[in-house]
């Protein structure tokens, strides 16, 4: 690693751990550097009293500063469980491996590591203006915090992007330290309080009071001032804390609600942005002190291995983005699952204690066993899974249908049909995926009627000929994949047809043969796409009999399961969403109205349905786009379609309109799917990014989901449910292989590659 760079002389705005630690390994890799760091407050003056550090996060210290990780060391307290206590019943899981020490400590060790150095530290002095330091330096390092006026002064450049939550929080403490990191539900006649607490010293422990803001003021708290509302925590949580009294620190604000800071740049010229001033991510998950410190790491390494300041800020940004965006999703997540902690007070103990600690969708099922194996078991247990049965190949019933395991193949749009009938590939994509194990596999969208495909290779179910070649591929997967179901989803491409194949160029217009198109309001999905017709009511009263016959062409194809759909843009959808149904009549305007058409066609495929087969409802739970269907809304739909006999709804998001800003990561969508099965209370199908069955069982045992849709799994292995089952070592009625393939039940014997092993060592 190169020492010899272009920053030689450096300023930095803030003295927070991200500034202090950036300068001690500047100075360290380069002791000739000049380096001054300003900050407007006195030494160890905090906002906070603990910081939580992972075993990965001081496992880089110890590697870029053993000296500081030595320091750490001597201070910080360990534990390894989670207490939760909720209706004065306590869950704890153990294994979890916490170190934390005082931000005052921190601060501490890393100025008394600055000042060894040689670092000029400048306390209780404010910073002159970044755009001054700007032309006096090499870099300037911007670190001063949450409300950084760097990043106001760059604003233009860094672009940033603040969100206020819907919580509100008093950050505390108490004089003794927890035996846990405890997580204390309170339930009062104003609402949900929680208590979020863990130890940072031998004699002292953080505590944070957390509620959503209309609990906040119905309680009162707006009206009190700090030391009262302080006392008035105390005693709610008395139990916990002992019957000790809170203290704040001295720079405690009153009431805070969380800001969570993203930037589309981080660097502008020679001034960078480093911790809070670059990014937030909630306190659930104890991420902003790791962030800090390995954004200084990150930025220190950078310097050191580019020859240039506009390269190794380059290199910083890239290096640190993927891993923040995945961190701030977590912590997304977990703070989303606190600000809705009412929807899940009534489930059972063991799996409400579970659902927390998977929150985040960072720890999960698998490494939550291998954490603490009899607590996961004891979920696992009240759930009902059968002892040695992953909560995946669980069984689960709709209507007259029982479902082996909780796996879904989700429809896959082929493109490959021809005037509509499923040809080859059909029975070997459908049937191989009936032999990998899925308790439900579903067709892509299948259209009503020719003018309803999306593409000319779009399969339908609108002729007699087209039923047919169904039922050749549903009897195949009935005899030779007995116990899986097949499904068939039904719908009509609206203004998103008469377009290519995907491969073609997705959503683009036909070059030739097009056909007339048809939609809620006539406004085109592409700008430079085909304008559909508004539909008429005799055109709605048409197109409502061309569902229910091919609902008839389904039930007599073999279908066990037929789903409607209602997402992504496409007819019915087109009717749910503001943004694309702009109608004055008895269809359009409000949520109800909006629903009219598309719940007319439900009634009309359920009566046409066999009583005793399930139908399911797929829909957008959101848009994605200001002014689209709201979460709120997507309840009301589910609820809506339950009402008329829906016996499940498949929870997707989005591609309703192309300027659509959707927040993909993993298991991204599956937070809607969790908010309408506890509201709406009604079974739902979660999709969206669930890569892997320890997501799945994760979502399962949770409770955030019944069944799990996987599409782009299962198109790269169409055994994925039996691997699954084979990778936990699961045997058992929920994933049975077919006869002919038992035989590779067990993955194959490869060569070996393990050497002999040392045996003796010489004495001395």
């Amino acid at each position: 690693m190169s020492t010899d760079d272009s920053a030689r002389r450096v300023a930095i705005i803030g003295g927070g751990p991200a500034g202090l630690y950036a300068a001690t390994l500047l100075k360290r890799l380069a002791p000739t550097r000049d380096i001054t760091l300003w900050e407007r407050d006195p030494p160890q003056e905090t906002f906070g009293f603990g910081v939580v550090l992972s075993d990965e996060t001081l496992g880089g210290v110890e590697h870029a500063d053993p000296a500081v990780h030595a320091a750490l060391r001597e201070h910080y307290v360990r534990w390894d469980d989670i207490h939760l206590t909720h209706r004065h019943t306590r869950q704890t899981a153990g294994g979890h491996r916490f170190a934390a020490l005082g931000r005052r400590r921190l601060l501490e060790i890393l100025h008394a590591r600055c000042h060894a150095l040689g670092v000029d530290l400048r306390s209780r002095t404010e910073a002159p203006p970044a755009d001054r330091l700007a032309r006096t330096h090499d870099l300037v390092i911007a670190a001063d915090g949450v409300h950084s006026t760097t990043r106001e002064t760059y604003a233009d450049a860094f672009r940033p992007h603040l969100t206020t939550h819907r919580c509100r929080y008093l950050w505390l403490a108490v004089d003794f330290p927890f035996d846990a990191f405890r997580f204390e539900i309170a339930e009062t006649e104003h609402g949900v309080l929680q208590l979020h607490g863990y130890p940072y010293a031998p004699d002292a422990s953080t505590v944070i009071v957390e509620m959503r803001e209309e609990v906040w003021r119905a309680a009162g708290f707006d009206t009190l001032g700090v030391p009262e509302a302080v006392d008035r925590c105390a005693r709610i949580f008395a139990d916990a804390l002992r019957g000790r009294p809170l203290r704040t620190a001295t720079r405690t604000p009153a009431w805070s609600a969380f800001r969570t800071v993203v930037n589309e740049h981080w660097s502008y010229g020679n001034v960078v942005l480093i911790g809070d001033a670059a990014h937030t991510a909630h306190f659930s998950i104890g991420s902003g002190t790791k962030l800090a410190v390995e954004d200084a790491v990150a930025l220190a390494a950078s310097i050191a291995e580019h020859p240039d300041v506009p390269g190794a800020l380059a290199a910083y940004e890239a290096e640190r983005r993927p891993v923040v965006a995945s961190t701030q999703r977590a912590a997304r997540a977990s703070m989303e699952w606190f600000e809705e902690l009412r929807r899940h007070l009534d489930q059972p103990p063991r799996q409400f204690a579970f659902n927390l600690l998977t929150r985040s969708r960072r720890v999960t099922h698998d490494n939550l066993r291998l954490r603490d194996a009899r607590f996961t078991e004891a979920v696992e247990r009240e759930f009902g899974c059968p002892p040695g049965t992953p909560p995946m190949f669980t069984p689960f019933r709709l209507r007259g249908l029982t479902l082996r395991n909780r796996v879904v193949v989700s429809p896959t749009a082929l493109y490959s049909a021809v005037d509509g009938v499923p040809g080859d590939l059909h029975f070997v994509h459908l049937g191989a995926r009936a032999l990998g194990g899925a308790g439900l596999v579903m067709t892509e969208m299948v259209c009503v009627s020719p003018e309803g495909r999306i593409t000319p290779g779009c399969a339908g179910l609108y002729t007699a000929g087209q039923a047919a070649a169904w039922r050749r591929i549903t009897e195949f997967a009935h005899a030779r994949a007995p116990g899986t179901a097949i499904g068939v989803q039904l719908g009509h491409s609206g203004r998103k047809g008469s377009t290519r194949r995907m491969w073609e160029g997705m959503d683009e217009p036909l070059p030739d043969g097009n056909w007339p198109l048809v939609a809620a309001s006539a406004l085109p999905y592409q700008e430079h796409g085909q304008v559909p017709r508004a539909l008429c009511r005799a055109r709605l009263t048409d197109l409502r009999e061309e569902f229910a016959a091919a609902a008839r062409r389904a039930a007599r194809a073999g279908f066990d399961l037929l789903e409607l759909h209602c997402a992504h843009g496409y007819l019915l959808s087109g009717f749910l969403s503001p943004l694309t149904n702009h109608r004055t009549d008895a269809y359009g305007g409000s949520l109800e109205k909006r629903l009219r058409f598309p719940l007319e066609v439900f009634d009309a495929v359920r009566g046409e349905w066999p009583e005793e087969r399930p139908m399911t409802v797929r829909i957008s739970a959101t848009d994605w786009a200001e002014g689209g269907t709201s979460a709120k809304e997507a309840v009301e739909i589910a609820r809506a379609f339950a009402a008329h006999g829906a016996d499940a709804i498949d929870v997707s998001t989005g591609q309703v309109v192309t300027d659509e800003r959707p927040e993909f990561g993993r298991s991204y969508q599956t937070p809607y799917a969790d908010r309408i099965r506890h509201e709406a209370r009604v079974p739902v199908i979660a999709v969206g990014a669930i890569s892997s069955w320890d997501d799945v069982n994760s979502l399962i045992l949770a409770g955030r989901a019944d069944l799990c849709a996987l599409a782009r799994p299962h198109l790269y292995d169409p055994h994925w449910t039996l691997h699954a089952a084979a990778e936990q070592g699961y045997e058992g009625p929920g994933a049975v292989w077919p006869a002919p393939y038992r035989a590779g039940s067990r993955p194959p014997r490869t060569g070996r590659t393990d050497g002999p092993r040392p045996r003796l060592t010489p004495e001395g």
